[in-house]
């Protein structure tokens, strides 16, 4: 019989991972509800998702969710905590839902009755595929026997996550209460495809003409951070010297851009190695292939030793 481990991991239906991943990491789950023209169901229920969004778009009055029960929770936590395991919970954003409020008071509930257990709930700040991501780290951190170790490899998973999305519109969002800091761009909204960010509350990251736009901006986004994490702990090159140093003011404007420059756009490529003047050692430049040389991203004079012939 395969070993228990002593703390389990406990998440909500807004993670939406597979159901086979879930099985696989032993990660309990508390499912939401949602209410339209077929009642009240557990959003956990619903297995056919092409179907729902189809009667989404048809119905004439949107379908509203709800947060599990205190009840809910102790379903879920009671059987845990009976078998001697502590528990890491790990829930939607408190900003958009009271699901991680409803969590700690159904953990100090059954704690009443397990004095020697503990019960750890955090707020992951995001939802969906991130908040699934965060799940997995707890789970991962878990593996140990330690509650104190999973809660903290499950806040350096909030710390190190970036979670971006775009929507068609702003309306919906406006609609469930949850439009936060984008409230804003609501005016100008209409021929505008936002991209936002979840990091405790919806906030606006920037603004695209087209979806097709707000996808590649997104991916940029991801490569460049990417290659920020690769670059992390890499040597310095031996000739780069004092030249490196000069730029480092430009490149901190840089990186306060989150990546915007540091990305790229397609037909971009970062030098291999270091080029015969300071502005290609520093790895936060990006380079592009023109046919005048090579040109670094906004922040320099061209380098013409690349120059095609021709």
């Amino acid at each position: 019989m395969p070993r228990v481990p002593p703390v389990a991991v406990v998440t909500d239906s807004t993670s939406y991972l597979p159901r086979e991943l879930v099985a696989d990491r032993g990660i309990g789950e508390v499912s939401l509800y949602v209410r339209d023209g077929a009642g009240q169901r557990r959003e956990l229920d619903i297995d056919d998702h092409t179907r729902f969004y189809d009667d989404l778009r048809a119905a004439p009055q949107l379908p509203t969710t709800s947060q599990p029960s205190i009840g809910d929770f102790a379903a879920v936590y009671e059987p845990l905590v009976a078998g001697g395991r502590d528990v890491v919970s790990v829930h939607i954003s408190g900003g958009i839902s009271g699901t991680v409020e409803t969590a700690r008071q159904a953990a100090a509930e059954v704690l009443r009755g397990h004095p020697g257990r503990r019960i750890e709930v955090v707020d992951s700040t995001v939802s969906a595929g991130a908040l699934g991501l965060e799940a997995l780290a707890a789970a991962r951190a878990s593996a140990g026997g330690d509650v104190d170790a999973a809660v903290a490899g499950t806040e350096a998973a909030i710390r190190a996550m970036r979670f971006w999305f775009a929507v068609d519109t702003l309306e919906y969002l406006r609609r469930g209460g949850r439009i936060g800091a984008a409230q804003a761009w609501l005016g100008g909204a209409l021929k505008i495809k936002p991209i936002l960010t979840l990091d405790g509350e919806i906030t606006p990251v920037e603004r695209v003409r087209t979806s097709r736009r707000a996808f590649e901006r997104m991916l940029e986004y991801m490569r460049s951070r990417r290659r920020r994490r690769r670059r992390v702990g890499r040597p310095a090159h031996p000739r780069a010297g004092r030249r490196r140093a000069a730029h480092r003011a430009g490149a901190g404007d840089l990186r306060l851009r989150a990546g915007v420059r540091l990305g790229g756009r397609p037909g971009h490529r970062r030098a291999r190695r270091p080029g015969a003047r300071g502005l290609r050692r520093h790895p936060l430049v990006t380079h592009r292939l023109t046919r005048r040389g090579v040109s670094a991203a906004g922040t320099g004079p061209r380098c013409r030793r690349s120059r095609r012939r021709g």
